[in-house]
């Protein structure tokens, strides 16, 4: 069974077939699907429910954990994080995104320190890494701030919109986290 988990602010909370509006609201708007790697624009009728579906069974096999990013006071759905786990490497892969009112605020970055943390304790995984988009700073900012190390730029890595984009790739071991977080 996914967890739940609270920060300071904030609760991550496996996602509910009643979020899906609130999905393609907040995942549906251009300038979110525009700095992710997987979202469409404009988000397909019936695609939030099929992918909460997905996520579900994703987190029964242990294969991934994607939680809804919620204020823990109001409850509002803010965005997602997710930690998909490659069991044979002991890795899970970061990935985020956040509804466009609720940017520069910190929250990718607390939510991001929660699912490390998971990802390193309660898994037992031994790497956890991310991607983003070059022209999406910000993103990578939250890697930094979660004590990930730059590994790499992947140039024209994928195709987003009929344009190649460039990838840049940071991660963070076990040994290193333990390191710093004790």
């Amino acid at each position: 069974m996914q967890p739940t988990f609270e920060t300071e602010r904030l609760c991550l909370r496996p996602w509910k077939l009643t979020d899906a509006s609130s999905i393609r609201e907040l995942a549906g708007s251009k300038e979110v699907a525009a700095t992710t790697l997987s979202i469409p624009h404009p988000y397909p009728e019936g695609a939030a429910e099929s992918w909460i579906d997905a996520c579900h069974h994703r987190s029964a096999e242990g294969n991934g954990y994607s939680f809804a990013i919620t204020s823990k006071d109001q409850h509002t759905l803010l965005g997602c994080i997710s930690l998909n786990v490659s069991k044979p490497h002991r890795r899970g892969e970061l990935a985020y995104w956040l509804g466009r009112a609720f940017w520069c605020n910190g929250f990718a970055t607390e939510a991001a320190k929660q699912i490390v943390h998971f990802g390193f304790h309660n898994l037992h995984l031994n790497k956890i890494h991310a991607a983003a988009m070059t022209k999406n700073p910000a993103s990578s900012n939250v890697m930094i701030k979660v004590g990930m190390e730059y590994e790499g730029t992947f140039k024209q890595h994928i195709m987003k919109w009929d344009v190649y984009e460039d990838l840049v790739y940071y991660g963070l071991v076990r040994a290193d986290y333990e390191k710093r977080n004790g």
